[in-house]
């Protein structure tokens, strides 16, 4: 009996540690990223040492160029994780400074509540830092006259499930490692079925920012994107919008036009430069992970902003991209 009673319990005991071992929570380690590289020349503009180029950020060198490579790593287990997003080359310095494009950790404190903190890429705008995510190759003025990442804390909530809403606090614009006086930024989306209202107040930096980022699907393959913004830090500023109709002719093939009306906004200027662009790009997937992407782009501004081959100032500036971006 007293043998009987012994089996019993390291049974019993057996069975409790098997059940915790597969309660624990499942560590899940995941590692990808992406690289990019492409050529680009002017069609009215030289390609020598001046560099003409629309004020965009990236993509903006003649002859063949690096955009960037990344590396992401991610680790999760149970309602905790974080993640490591590393940028090399010319595209992740000028967006970054750093090599640090992305390095935060979050905690799911519910099934509609989560916090992160560290630095993360922006949540204004229709466009991002890496092109996987973006579908012109080429990036909008909107988009370069925006924030690019936030340093600091965000809480991201699930309302319902349409209804989402985010309020963050963060160092300066841009500002990672060291925040010198002591300013912060805070701000919100809300975000209804795939549409987002955007804030941001950062008396130190950009000033207040409000945008909205959107989009639907006019047919199964048209699809059209929207982005607006405004921008003022105490008289200075600019406000524009950008239209984004794309249609899928084939499943390897996608056309997409980028039309963007923007302008600058200042009190010490009394006629503000404004700027029209046209960006045609062709998508091309050559398999699931390649992408091929020529662009025809054209700026037109209300001043002589860009020269011609002559060296001459002139309104308008026309140029392509070849482009070839591979994600693993």
């Amino acid at each position: 009996m007293k043998h009987l009673f012994t089996l019993t319990l390291l049974l019993t005991a057996f069975v409790l540690n098997a059940q915790e071992k597969t309660d624990a929570p499942e560590k899940k380690f995941t590692f990808g990223g992406s690289l990019d590289a492409y050529y680009r020349t002017n069609f009215t503009a030289p390609n020598d040492d001046n560099q003409i180029a629309p004020s965009t950020s990236f993509a903006d060198t003649a002859g063949f160029s690096l955009g960037m490579g990344n590396i992401i790593a991610a680790y999760e287990k149970g309602k905790v994780g974080a993640v490591a997003d590393l940028v090399f080359g010319p595209r992740g310095e000028a967006a970054s400074a750093t090599v640090l494009n992305q390095l935060y950790a979050y905690y799911n404190i519910s099934e509609s509540t989560k916090l992160t903190i560290g630095k993360f890429n922006t949540f204004l705008g229709y466009e991002v830092i890496s092109p996987t995510g973006n579908f012109n190759y080429s990036t909008s003025y909107l988009f370069s006259n925006g924030p690019f990442s936030h340093t600091g804390l965000k809480a991201d909530f699930t309302l319902s499930e349409d209804f989402s809403l985010m309020l963050g606090v963060f160092n300066q614009t841009d500002v990672t490692e060291f925040n010198p006086d002591g300013s912060y930024a805070i701000g919100s989306q809300l975000g209804y079925k795939g549409q987002f209202l955007n804030l941001l107040y950062d008396k130190a930096g950009l000033g207040f920012e409000i945008d909205y980022t959107g989009g639907f699907d006019a047919t199964e393959d048209f699809f059209i994107g929207i982005n607006a913004a405004y921008a003022d830090n105490e008289g200075e500023g600019f406000y524009g919008i950008d239209i984004y109709p794309q249609y899928k002719t084939t499943e390897a093939l996608t056309i997409g036009l980028r039309g963007e009306y923007f302008q600058t906004q200042s009190d010490a200027i009394s006629d503000d430069p404004s700027v029209f662009s046209v960006t045609l790009t062709g998508s091309y997937v050559v398999d699931e992970d390649l992408i091929i992407k020529p662009e025809f782009r054209l700026d037109s501004g209300s001043e002589d902003i860009f020269i011609d081959t002559d060296l001459m100032p002139t309104k308008s500036l026309g140029s392509f991209v070849l482009a070839a971006i591979y994600k693993f």
